[in-house]
């Protein structure tokens, strides 16, 4: 049987963490991030879906995710996975952005997988420097003519998404990203929004890609990251999100971000 190898660095100089996940057959939850997400298989085909649409991701193939991009995958082969993937943080991303183009704006990857990139070499020679922890220009170099390249070839006007939005929906959203530590119930975001609780779960799903209680999820391991990355603890960091207990927490953190609340706190040890 593969052992499962999990591994996670970042990389102060560029503001950014890489992933390394072999061996794993681990299926993630319908959940977004508030970062970019650059990634790509080794080995192992795996279904994904984002945004409504449907893929099965084969090795060599990349996936870009945007911030707030709803996606769910899992293996589809019976294989384990080999996968590598680069986060990087909105304010990173148009700080980079910037030094680029001269504009102050976020791109919009409207391509979620790219069959038969060049770009896909690049992205792990990249991912390679940072797990090296290398030290040369030739790691920054490589970020930005990525990033250049990215933004050329599949960047795309940004969908307003507000505009696709009800104001009952965004009602909803505002309420369970001000109010995520508390316990809350269908019947109040029902009565918040005037809407009946089936009617207003199809509304909110139809609407954003993710049901309002995965979207809560989403808001709670997000908020979570930031006050592991800033060196709570992590019994502290549950009470603060919204989690009965450690135990809870700890589970629900790695079925959806792959590490233990503990192995991803680790990356930042060198930054409290």
């Amino acid at each position: 049987m593969t052992k499962e190898i999990r591994t996670v660095k970042f990389d102060a100089e560029l503001r950014v963490e890489a992933y390394h996940f072999q061996g794993i057959m681990q299926k993630f939850p319908n959940h977004f991030h508030e970062y970019y997400v650059f990634g790509f298989i080794e080995e192992g085909n795996r279904y994904l879906s984002c945004k409504n649409n449907e893929y099965t991701v084969v090795p060599g193939e990349l996936v870009l995710f945007n911030p707030g991009d709803n996606h769910t995958c899992e293996q589809v082969d019976g294989k384990t996975l080999d996968y590598r993937s680069i986060n990087i943080q909105p304010q990173v991303m148009a700080k980079a952005v910037f030094e680029i183009t001269g504009k102050e704006e976020l791109p919009y990857f409207a391509t979620t997988v790219v069959y038969c990139s060049e770009l896909a070499s690049q992205i792990k020679e990249l991912h390679s420097l940072i797990m090296e922890e290398e030290k040369d220009f030739r790691k920054e170099e490589l970020f930005f003519l990525l990033i250049e390249q990215l933004i050329e070839e599949h960047a795309a006007e940004t969908p307003s998404k507000k505009s696709e939005q009800s104001t009952e929906v965004r009602t909803v959203c505002d309420y369970l990203e001000n109010n995520y530590r508390d316990s809350i119930t269908l019947d109040q975001l029902s009565d918040l929004t005037g809407l009946s609780k089936y009617y207003l779960l199809r509304t909110f799903t139809k609407q954003m890609g993710i049901s309002p209680y995965r979207y809560l999820e989403t808001i709670r391991i997000d908020k979570a990251k930031k006050f592991l990355e800033q060196g709570m603890l992590p019994i502290d960091v549950a009470l603060r999100t919204g989690f009965s207990d450690q135990s809870h927490f700890s589970n629900f953190f790695k079925r959806f971000i792959g590490l233990s609340p503990k192995q991803y706190q680790s990356i930042f040890k060198n930054q409290f």
